[in-house]
């Protein structure tokens, strides 16, 4: 059943949105969730009672109907949760909100309610406290008058007017036993209120008590929360260290695996060289062979050498023996001799040429 049937006269006068929560009627320290999602909560006025209620509805259930009196309290837990205790629901109610200005634009809405519901309660109270005055003086004022009149009056004016007068006293009479009835009940009526409210200030009591136990130990959890963050916070530092030093391995790989190939493109020419002298070494044999021939040649020639030095000594003391002879072939001898001389440097130096060439294969 809706608490805000439609013929009603109460109009809805601020309306948001947030998630409401109840304490556990059990152990009063929990909070339950009395909406599985955020759901709009209202304050209606109902201008017949002069009345402020807090409405809440998730589907065909109503999960708050609060009606606001002066005594109420909405306590700000968090930056982003309130809460306040309702005595004649027997409960707490709780509202999570999504940002804090929500928060606070509910608390002044609050605030400016119970203001109100409270001018309301002191002129009501007013009304009743003059209607009672009223009655108490129209009461007071009806007998003196009526004293005034027997004692200035004759025997026969008391005689003539005393019935009317015992019917108007009687009649003022019971007006202020109506009066005396009515301020009576009222009085009960606001006893039983004083009692309800005497009530209700120690259920809030209670309830302060134990939101303060539950604050304290949301606090301890909050500690311990951040502790666990911190230590967190350490390790994903750590981490973060370590991922760094991977990097930096992996740098070092790469580095690594480029010089890698540059090394195997490096060794790839080297054999490629050593392929090259390969060739060459097969050819060394070739020249030593050749090398040989021409030590032979050499040696063919030095003999030779040898057998014409020693024709040239012949051919000295022949020409010793006939100086006429050699004056004539003196020139031509010379020449022969300086070709010879030219031809044994020349077979001298390809031996040398040689030699050196069969020390460094």
């Amino acid at each position: 059943i809706s608490p805000v049937p439609p013929y009603s006269r109460e109009q809805p006068i601020f309306t948001t949105r947030a998630h409401v929560f109840q304490i556990d009627p059990s152990t009063k320290k929990n909070w339950v969730p009395a909406s599985k999602q955020a759901v709009t909560v209202s304050y209606f006025y109902d201008s017949t009672r002069n009345s402020y209620r807090i409405i809440s509805v998730d589907g065909a259930k109503v999960i708050i109907n609060s009606t606001i009196t002066p005594n109420m309290t909405f306590t700000k837990t968090s930056q982003k949760f309130g809460q306040w205790a309702d005595s004649r629901a027997n409960t707490v109610f709780g509202l999570g909100f999504p940002s804090e200005q929500q928060l606070t634009k509910f608390a002044e809405k609050f605030q400016e309610v119970k203001e109100a519901a409270k001018l309301a309660r002191d002129r009501s109270q007013e009304k009743t406290e003059t209607s009672s005055n009223h009655s108490q003086e129209s009461g007071r004022e009806t007998p003196s008058s009526t004293r005034a009149s027997s004692v200035n009056g004759t025997d026969d004016e008391k005689a003539s007017h005393g019935g009317p007068a015992e019917a108007h006293l009687k009649s003022e009479n019971d007006k202020l036993k109506i009066a005396l009835a009515q301020s009576s009940s009222n009085v009960k009526k606001w006893e039983t209120e004083l009692q309800t409210l005497r009530e209700s200030n120690a259920r809030l009591t209670t309830a302060l008590q134990e939101s303060a136990a539950s604050i304290e130990h949301w606090k301890k959890q909050f500690s311990a929360c951040k502790e666990e963050n911190d230590q967190l916070r350490t390790k994903i530092e750590e981490l973060e260290e370590q991922c760094n030093e991977i990097n930096k391995e992996k740098e070092r790989n790469a580095q690594l695996s480029r010089r890698l190939q540059e090394l195997e493109t490096e060794l790839q020419d080297k054999e490629l060289e050593l392929e090259e002298l390969r060739k060459q070494g097969e050819i060394i044999p070739q020249l030593m062979s050749e090398c040989e021939s021409v030590s032979q040649q050499l040696q063919a020639a030095e003999e030779k050498n040898k057998d014409l030095e020693e024709k040239v000594r012949t051919l000295r003391t022949e020409v010793e023996e006939s100086k006429h002879r050699q004056t004539n072939l003196k020139t031509e001898l010379k020449n022969f001799l300086d070709v010879l001389d030219g031809k044994i440097d020349e077979l001298h130096d390809f031996r040398q040429g040689l030699s050196k060439l069969g020390v460094d294969n």
